[in-house]
């Protein structure tokens, strides 16, 4: 018998494979939109070739926080202008959508999508359908049973809750909506998502009901607060298991905060954008421009594709299916060119670092089918 051929074959590049402590040289193979081999280069054949001479061949990168529930809200930005078309084979909406939307969102936003839409529902039961104080009004903005109910008949899409816990979104709600979304979460098995900015509550507080698994998003903004007016509770919290994400957005991400914050052992577990239609043009524009920042800030390539895929899929509880190069693994995979630059990068607060490399996407694999990218 002659060696097995596969439906496409990627070869020539090197596999940064997040299980992996660097990149090594090798081919990988595709059947039926799974990922069946990874071998040696040039030791694999395929009824298709594609070339990725020069490129890091990584499982498709998972965007953890985004909002794409467009036109359902008025921060909605297309699923695949920041997924496929940007290099991103997975992302996952941040709670645009609430029980009471859920139906329209899968709908019109999640099935026409050639990108995987994820979700993390919102404990208001309108999400941001009817603005941004989607907990302002108290109990009346929360369907505990809906919720439940949601995320129990969808759990492929609906992988956790999300709630906003800042004086902007709660009126005078205090901690009541994020306890609420704890016991939901604690019903079903699923994490909660967690927006932190302005105080009240004081971070401390929102920290102290969280536990394993929940992920605090924009945790490196430059507001008042933050991590170093609650660095003992911080600690402790990522001690029992709450994972840190960047989710960059308009306003969150300091380069001043991440330096002092990587400097006192606070490392990011996940790096998601919070992209949406108000900062795709900027300061965010894209998940990879995300890695690239941090890449200035120092880490290396291998970290942050490992925030990106396996970290990510591990928050989703989905890492037997995605965020890896394992045999098995859904053939989802992003090819990204790392090239030694100068390139100057911007925060959400206008500040500048330059850094001396960068990320590109150059082409995807989604669900077995490959496409090429337009250069920026």
């Amino acid at each position: 018998m002659g060696p097995q051929r596969f439906d496409l074959v990627i070869t020539g590049g090197l596999l940064a494979d997040p299980l992996r402590p660097e990149p090594v040289p090798g081919d990988l193979a595709i059947a039926d939109g799974r990922i069946a081999a990874v071998g040696a280069p040039g030791s694999l054949a395929g009824a298709d070739r594609l070339d990725a001479t020069g490129l890091l061949v990584a499982p498709g990168l998972i965007d953890l926080h985004t909002h794409v529930y467009e036109p359902g809200t008025d921060l909605g930005v297309p699923a695949d202008v920041i997924g496929v078309d940007q290099g991103v084979t997975t992302v996952v909406d941040a709670g645009s959508s609430g029980a009471d939307d859920w139906d329209d969102f899968a709908d019109n936003v999640v099935a026409p999508a050639a990108t995987r839409v994820l979700s993390w529902l919102n404990i208001s039961r309108h999400g941001l359908v009817h603005g941004r104080k989607e907990l302002s009004r108290g109990p009346a903005d929360i369907d505990e049973a809906a919720t439940e109910k949601v995320l129990r008949a969808h759990p492929e899409r609906a992988r956790g809750i999300k709630i906003r816990m800042s004086a902007s979104v709660l009126g005078s709600s205090g901690l009541a909506p994020l306890k609420a979304a704890k016991r939901v979460a604690g019903r079903v098995g699923v994490p909660v998502m967690v927006h932190v900015g302005n105080e009240p509550p004081h971070l401390g507080d929102v920290l102290d009901q969280l536990g394993e698994g929940d992920v605090v998003t924009h945790a490196f903004h430059g507001k008042p607060g933050g991590l170093f007016g609650s660095e003992k509770q911080a600690r402790a919290a990522v001690e029992r298991g709450v994972r840190l994400d960047v989710g960059h957005g308009s306003a969150s991400l300091s380069f001043a905060t991440a330096e002092r914050a990587l400097a006192a052992g606070f490392t990011p577990h996940t790096i998601s954008t919070d992209l949406h239609n108000r900062n795709v043009e900027g300061p965010v524009h894209s998940l990879v421009t995300t890695l690239t920042k941090l890449l200035a800030l120092g880490l290396t390539p291998q970290q942050v594709i490992r925030c990106s895929t396996l970290h990510a899929a591990q928050v989703l509880r989905l890492d037997d299916e995605l965020g890896t190069l394992r045999p098995g693994s859904a053939a989802d995979l992003t090819l990204l060119r790392l090239t030694e630059e100068a390139t100057t990068l911007t925060d959400a607060d206008g500040a500048t670092r330059t850094g001396s490399s960068r990320l590109q996407p150059v082409a995807v694999v989604r669900a077995g089918s490959p496409r090429t990218l337009q250069a920026p």
